[in-house]
């Protein structure tokens, strides 16, 4: 456990951490070894990996945000779990035995800190910041959003377009503990709770009764697969076969935390596109509302970037649509 030396917050929620807080060593596990969509296995399978030329086959990102939990709750108390935001950006894969700590410092920004995790030989795994609504400063993904320049021809994502709507929108999400989540997280909320790093009575039925909210809440990063188990109803469509990853993401917790088993309304919009030499990215927010009284209760921005060599018609496609290789 985090020891405190001294009062991190005052009433206001101004944030008085004046020392980095880190915490222990953990092996995240892999989950999502069996993934699939567009009819194929994802980069967490190990001979996928293989073939793009990646070392393994990476773990989920947003795994590591449950290792910051018990950081911000003690840093900025448990109103973390009902208006905090974490956004980060992923910079190095974390494979199956790799030892990760988190760890949550003061910034130069008033009201919020800088969050980062790292491997055990140093090896920075994300970066990214931390706040406390209702005014959640400048996220990290506010920052890297604002730096893209949008690329002169995309070829994977070159039917999509910003400011499109997802078709399904409203999608409905709920997550209830034995509920298998699909092909895209093929396991449970239970069976995730068995292998998360950092659990939490909170998350549990008879914990949760010592909660403010006397009822289980969903962890930080089973509200990635909450928000994401549904997406193909967007028909946010990429070029393919092709194979993605997480880049960056951002979840920010507007009204109460959210519940497990109870209904949530999803709506999408692309909010950026962009290209880097390896890969093309989309920037998707996705807007939670309250299956019961539609009030609008979290956001979270997925940054996916996709492998331009994991799709065999790259360059026939680029040259189709006039870009320079």
């Amino acid at each position: 456990m985090v020891k405190l030396k001294e009062r991190l917050y005052t009433t206001r929620g101004d944030i008085m951490l004046t020392e980095r807080l880190t915490g222990p060593y953990r092996h995240p596990k892999q989950m999502l070894g069996t993934q699939e969509y567009d009819g194929h296995l994802s980069i967490h399978d190990d001979e996928m990996a293989d073939k793009l030329g990646f070392a393994g086959a990476p773990i989920e990102g947003p795994t590591h945000f449950s290792q910051f939990a018990p950081l911000l709750e003690q840093a900025l108390g448990p109103e973390v779990f009902a208006r905090g935001c974490i956004s980060a950006h992923y910079q190095n894969m974390v494979f199956e035995g790799d030892e990760v700590r988190a760890f949550v410092e003061p910034s130069d920004t008033p009201g919020v800190l800088r969050i980062g995790a790292e491997k055990k030989d140093g090896t920075p795994v994300l970066t990214g910041t931390a706040s406390l609504g209702p005014d959640y400063g400048q996220t990290e993904l506010d920052r890297r959003r604002a730096k893209l320049q949008p690329s002169e021809q995309l070829v994977l994502l070159s039917d999509l377009t910003v400011g499109q709507q997802g078709a399904g929108n409203p999608e409905s999400a709920r997550m209830a503990f034995d509920q298998h989540m699909g092909a895209l997280y093929p396991f449970s909320l239970a069976q995730k709770l068995e292998k998360i790093t950092e659990p939490h009575p909170w998350y549990t039925v008879d914990g949760a009764k010592t909660s403010p909210w006397a009822r289980p809440i969903i962890p930080w990063e089973m509200i990635s697969v909450l928000t994401q188990y549904t997406s193909d109803q967007a028909k946010f469509r990429a070029r393919g076969p092709a194979v993605g990853l997480f880049a960056a993401q951002e979840i920010k917790l507007l009204k109460g935390p959210l519940f497990v088993d109870h209904p949530y309304l999803l709506e999408r919009e692309i909010l950026a596109l962009s290209e880097s030499r390896r890969t093309e990215s989309n920037w998707i927010l996705t807007r939670v509302f309250d299956g019961e009284d539609r009030s609008l209760v979290a956001e979270v921005i997925l940054n996916s970037a996709t492998l331009k060599d994991s799709y065999a018609n790259y360059a026939a496609d680029a040259a189709a649509l006039g870009k320079a290789l």
